[in-house]
């Protein structure tokens, strides 16, 4: 048995989620449900429930979302969450959805994204930071945030490039 491979999705909230990056997220959703593979995120709303709702339009009833949840209550994921971990650890969650993922995908984005890719680069872990918004993931994308690592933030214009870095990435054979 092969263990599937988990591609964590981080962006904005609900508050900071305008109607464009929801649709891009829902569609997102849709491609990333096209591969074998888990999508992790925060679990909430905003990015988070667009690219599960995504998911979840396309993928047979197979489980394939997983939300990471600040909060003790499982009750606060959103309706697309076919897994939920109700980790009770507060924003220090963004450190669990970071290390959880084999690849990461960042659309836009503020603070708690800006955690999440902080934390993805230094557990080594590639993030493909989507430059067709403003904010972080696109401020960052072909960025070095230091010495210790190289080449994790990758470059993404659309969809299709996020999901053939996705599958170079992690030796998906779609």
């Amino acid at each position: 048995m092969s263990v599937k491979k988990i591609v964590g999705v981080i962006g904005p909230n609900y508050e900071n989620c305008t109607a464009d990056i929801y649709n891009f997220g829902v569609l997102l959703g849709q491609k990333l449900s096209e591969l074998d593979v888990i999508i992790a995120s925060g679990g909430r709303l905003g990015l988070m429930e667009a690219v599960f709702k995504g998911a979840k339009q396309f993928n047979k009833g197979q489980i394939k979302t997983m939300g990471i949840l600040p909060s003790g209550n499982k009750t606060e994921a959103n309706k697309f969450c076919d897994l939920v971990v109700a980790t009770g650890i507060g924003l220090a969650r963004n450190s669990i959805v970071a290390n959880t993922a084999d690849i990461l995908v960042a659309v836009a984005g503020g603070a708690g994204t800006l955690s999440e890719i902080a934390f993805a680069w230094q557990f080594n872990k590639k993030v493909i930071c989507y430059t067709g918004f403003e904010g972080w993931a696109n401020n960052l994308a072909g960025l070095n945030l230091d010495n210790r690592n190289t080449n994790l933030l990758l470059k993404a214009g659309s969809v299709e490039q996020i999901i053939d870095l996705v599958i170079a990435n992690t030796g998906l054979d779609n």
